[in-house]
C-alpha cells in the first residue's frame, strides 16, 4: 500500500515523497474486501450527472438573465482603434513604406522621451471608423450593382429574344389555324359534293352488276344449250347406229368415258332419256349393291362411275414449267382487288373461262372476271363461313362447303341454289367435283368424308377411317381416286367406287391442313400446321422431299401443270415457291395477312392467291 506525504524543506519549499506499505504488515489483521454493488454505483453516477446538469442549467439561466439586465457585459467587446495603429494601417494600405519607417522612428523616439501626452495619444474618433466602414460598404455595393446590372442586361436580351420567338410562333400558329380551317371547309364542301354523287354511283353500280350478270347468264345458257345439243346429237347418232345394226343397247361405259374426256359428252339425264326411248328394262346386279348399305340395292337414278384407266387427256398439252416459275423472284404481283369484307378461305378457277370464284368468312361466294377484277355474280344462302368451293367440269355449276354443316350446289343458269346436302354433323372444310360432273365429295369436321350423287341426290358412300377432323379433299382428275388430309396427322387415298381406303401416308407430326395431287397423279403435296411441307411419291408411298417453312402454319398447296413447281400459302403472309427439280425455295410477299388459298391456272402462266386481308392477288 502506497501513500504520499507533503514535506516542507529547510527553505520552506514543499516537495512530495512517495511511501509504500508492504503487504506483510506486522499487525497480522485480516482485511476483508467489501464488494460494491454495481446498481448502487450506477444510481450514484446517474444522480451525480443529473445534479451537474441541473447546476449548469441554473448557471446558464442566471447568466442570460444578468446579460439581459446589463449586469454582465457581452463576451466580445469592441475596443476602439488607437491613433498610431490607425496611421500605420493607413500607410500600409497605401503602400507608403518609407513614410511608415519615418513615422515609427519619430513616434517611438517621442514616446521614449515622454513627449507624448495621453490626450494626444488617444483612440481614433468614431467618425473616421464609421467613414472607413461606409467606404467598404460602398465598394461592396458598387460591385454588387455592377454584377446585378450585367445580369439585368443579360436577362433583358433573353427576354427580347423570347418575345421575338413567341411572336414568330404565334404568327405561325395563326397561319396554321387559318390553313386548317380552310382545309376543313374544303373537305366539308368536297364531302357534300361527293355525297351528291353517291346515289348516282350506287345506281350505276347496280345497273352494271345487273348487266354483267345477265351477260354471264346468257353466255352460260348458250354454252349449256350447245352442250345439250351436242349430247343429244351424239345420243341420236348412237341410237341410229344401233337401230341400223338391229340391236338396241345402252351406251357403253367406254363410250361415256370418251365423251367425258372430250368435255362435251352427254349428261346422265340424256343417258336416262335414251334408255327410256329404247325401252330397255333395268336389271339389278347383285354384285352392284352399295357398300355402305349392303342390304339395299342401288337407287334407280344413281350415277355410274366412269372407267378408271389412268388416262388424263390434259397431260397432252403439258410442255413443262414456264421459265419464270423456276426463276427466283420470277413472279410479280400484277393485279389485286378487295373481294370480300372478311377473310377469303377458298378459290376456284373456271375450267374454260377467265373467271374466278371466291368464298369467304362473310358467308358469301362471288364470281370475278380476271384479271380485271370485275364482279359477275354473288351468292348468299349459307348461315356460317364458307370454307371451300369448286366448279363443275362444264363450268355451269358451283359447289360450296360451309361451317353450317351443309354442302350446296349452285346453278348459274337459274341463279340459285338447286340442292343442299345436310348429312354432315359438323362444319364442312372442303369439297371437290368429279371430272364426270356426276359426283361431289366433301370433307368434314365430323371425322368423315362423303361422296354425293348429283342425280339421285343422296350420299353414296361415307369414308370413315380418320381419327380427327378431315381438313381437305380432292379428286384426282379423270380418276376415281380421292385424296384426304386430316388433323390426325395422316394423308389417305380412297377408291370412290367402293368407299375404301387404299393407302395412308404417315410422317407428319402435326395436323395436316391440306393435301393435293399433281396433274399426273404421281406426286402428292401435303402441308401441316407447323409449316412442314412433304412431297410424296404415290408409287412407292414414300416422301420424296421435305421443306420446313415454319414456325407459321402452311395452309394450302398447289402444283403447277408440270408438277415440278409447288406453291404453298403460309400464315406469315407470303407464298413459298418450291422448285422440286432443283430444291430451290423462294417467297412471294404481297399479302398483309395469312394466305389461305393458292391456285395455278391450267397453262401455268399465272398464280391466284387469297388471304385473311380480304384481297385476291394475281401473280404472273
Amino acid at each position: 500500500m502506497a501513500s504520499t506525504r507533503e514535506r516542507i524543506g529547510e527553505e520552506g519549499a514543499y516537495y512530495l515523497e512517495r511511501a509504500s506499505i508492504p503487504d506483510d504488515s506486522g499487525d497480522e489483521f485480516q482485511y476483508e474486501e467489501i464488494p460494491i454493488d454495481d446498481d448502487l454505483l450506477s444510481e450514484i453516477d446517474e444522480d451525480l450527472n443529473h445534479a451537474v446538469r441541473t447546476i449548469q442549467e441554473a448557471q446558464e439561466d442566471q447568466e442570460a438573465t444578468e446579460r439581459k439586465e446589463g449586469l454582465i457585459p457581452p463576451p466580445v467587446t469592441l475596443r476602439p482603434e488607437v491613433v498610431d495603429d490607425f496611421v500605420r494601417n493607413f500607410l500600409v494600405k497605401m503602400g507608403m513604406n518609407r513614410t511608415l519607417d519615418c513615422f515609427q522612428t519619430e513616434w517611438y523616439e517621442l514616446q521614449q522621451r515622454g513627449q507624448l501626452n495621453e490626450e494626444d495619444v488617444g483612440t481614433v474618433p468614431d467618425i473616421y471608423c464609421r467613414n472607413q466602414q461606409l467606404d467598404g460598404t460602398v465598394k461592396t455595393l458598387r460591385h454588387d450593382v455592377n454584377k446585378f446590372r450585367a445580369a439585368a442586361m443579360k436577362a433583358k436580351e433573353t427576354y427580347v429574344k423570347l418575345r421575338k420567338e413567341r411572336d414568330f410562333h404565334r404568327m405561325h400558329h395563326k397561319r396554321v389555324v387559318q390553313e386548317k380551317n380552310k382545309l376543313i371547309d374544303d373537305i366539308k364542301r368536297l364531302k357534300r359534293h361527293y355525297m351528291s354523287y353517291e346515289p348516282t354511283l350506287q345506281q350505276l353500280k347496280q345497273k352494271y352488276e345487273t348487266v354483267m350478270k345477265e351477260r354471264m347468264l346468257a353466255k352460260l345458257e348458250r354454252d349449256r344449250a350447245i352442250n345439250q345439243v351436242s349430247a343429244l346429237q351424239a345420243t341420236l347418232r348412237s341410237l341410229e347406229s344401233g337401230l341400223r345394226e338391229g340391236a338396241t343397247h345402252e351406251m357403253t361405259k367406254e363410250e361415256r368415258r370418251l365423251m367425258y374426256a372430250s368435255g362435251v359428252g352427254p349428261t346422265q339425264q340424256a343417258v336416262h332419256e335414251a334408255r327410256e326411248l329404247t325401252k330397255e328394262p333395268q336389271k339389278v346386279d347383285p354384285s352392284s349393291l352399295d357398300v355402305t348399305n349392303q342390304t339395299l340395292p342401288r337407287h334407280p337414278e344413281d350415277s355410274e362411275f366412269p372407267v378408271d384407266n389412268g388416262v388424263n387427256p390434259q397431260l397432252a398439252n403439258v410442255k413443262g414449267p414456264s421459265a419464270h416459275l423456276t426463276r427466283t423472284g420470277g413472279f410479280r404481283l400484277t393485279h389485286s382487288f378487295q373481294a370480300h369484307s372478311l377473310a377469303i378461305s377458298g378459290l376456284a378457277l373456271h375450267p374454260r373461262k377467265q373467271i374466278l370464284a371466291s368464298v369467304s368468312d362473310d358467308q358469301t361466294w362471288k364470281m370475278w372476271a380476271i384479271p380485271s377484277g370485275d364482279i359477275i355474280m354473288t351468292g348468299e344462302g349459307h348461315t356460317d363461313w364458307i370454307g371451300d368451293c369448286d366448279f363443275h367440269p362444264s363450268g355451269s355449276q358451283l359447289v360450296t362447303a360451309s361451317g353450317d354443316a351443309t354442302v350446296k350446289i349452285w346453278d348459274f343458269s337459274k341463279a340459285e341454289c338447286v340442292h343442299t346436302f345436310t348429312e354432315h354433323q359438323h362444319a364442312v372444310w372442303g369439297c371437290t367435283w368429279h371430272t364426270c360432273g356426276d359426283f361431289v365429295a366433301s370433307a368434314s369436321m365430323d371425322n368423315t368424308s362423303k361422296i354425293w350423287d348429283l342425280h339421285s341426290l343422296r350420299c353414296r358412300y361415307t369414308l370413315r377411317g380418320h381419327a380427327d377432323s378431315v381438313n381437305s379433299i380432292m379428286f384426282l382428275p379423270f380418276s376415281n381416286n380421292i385424296l384426304t388430309a386430316s388433323a390426325d396427322k395422316t394423308v389417305s387415298l380412297w377408291d370412290a367406287r367402293t368407299g375404301l381406303c387404299g393407302q395412308t401416308f404417315y410422317g407428319h407430326v402435326h395436323s395436316v391442313n391440306h393435301a393435293s395431287f399433281s396433274l399426273k397423279g404421281d406426286s402428292i403435296a401435303s402441308c401441316d400446321s407447323y409449316g412442314i411441307v412433304k412431297v410424296w411419291d404415290t408409287r412407292t408411298c414414300a416422301p420424296m422431299a421435305t421443306f420446313d417453312v415454319g414456325p407459321h402454319p402452311a395452309n394450302r398447296g398447289a402444283f403447277d401443270s408440270s408438277g415440278t413447281v409447288l406453291a404453298v400459302g403460309s400464315n406469315d403472309g407470303t407464298i413459298k415457291m418450291f422448285d422440286l427439280t432443283s430444291g430451290q425455295v423462294s417467297s412471294l410477299a404481297g399479302h398483309e395477312d395469312a394466305v389461305h388459298a393458292v391456285m395455278f391456272d391450267k397453262a401455268g402462266d399465272y398464280l391466284v392467291s387469297g388471304g385473311a386481308d380480304n384481297s385476291v392477288r394475281i401473280w404472273s
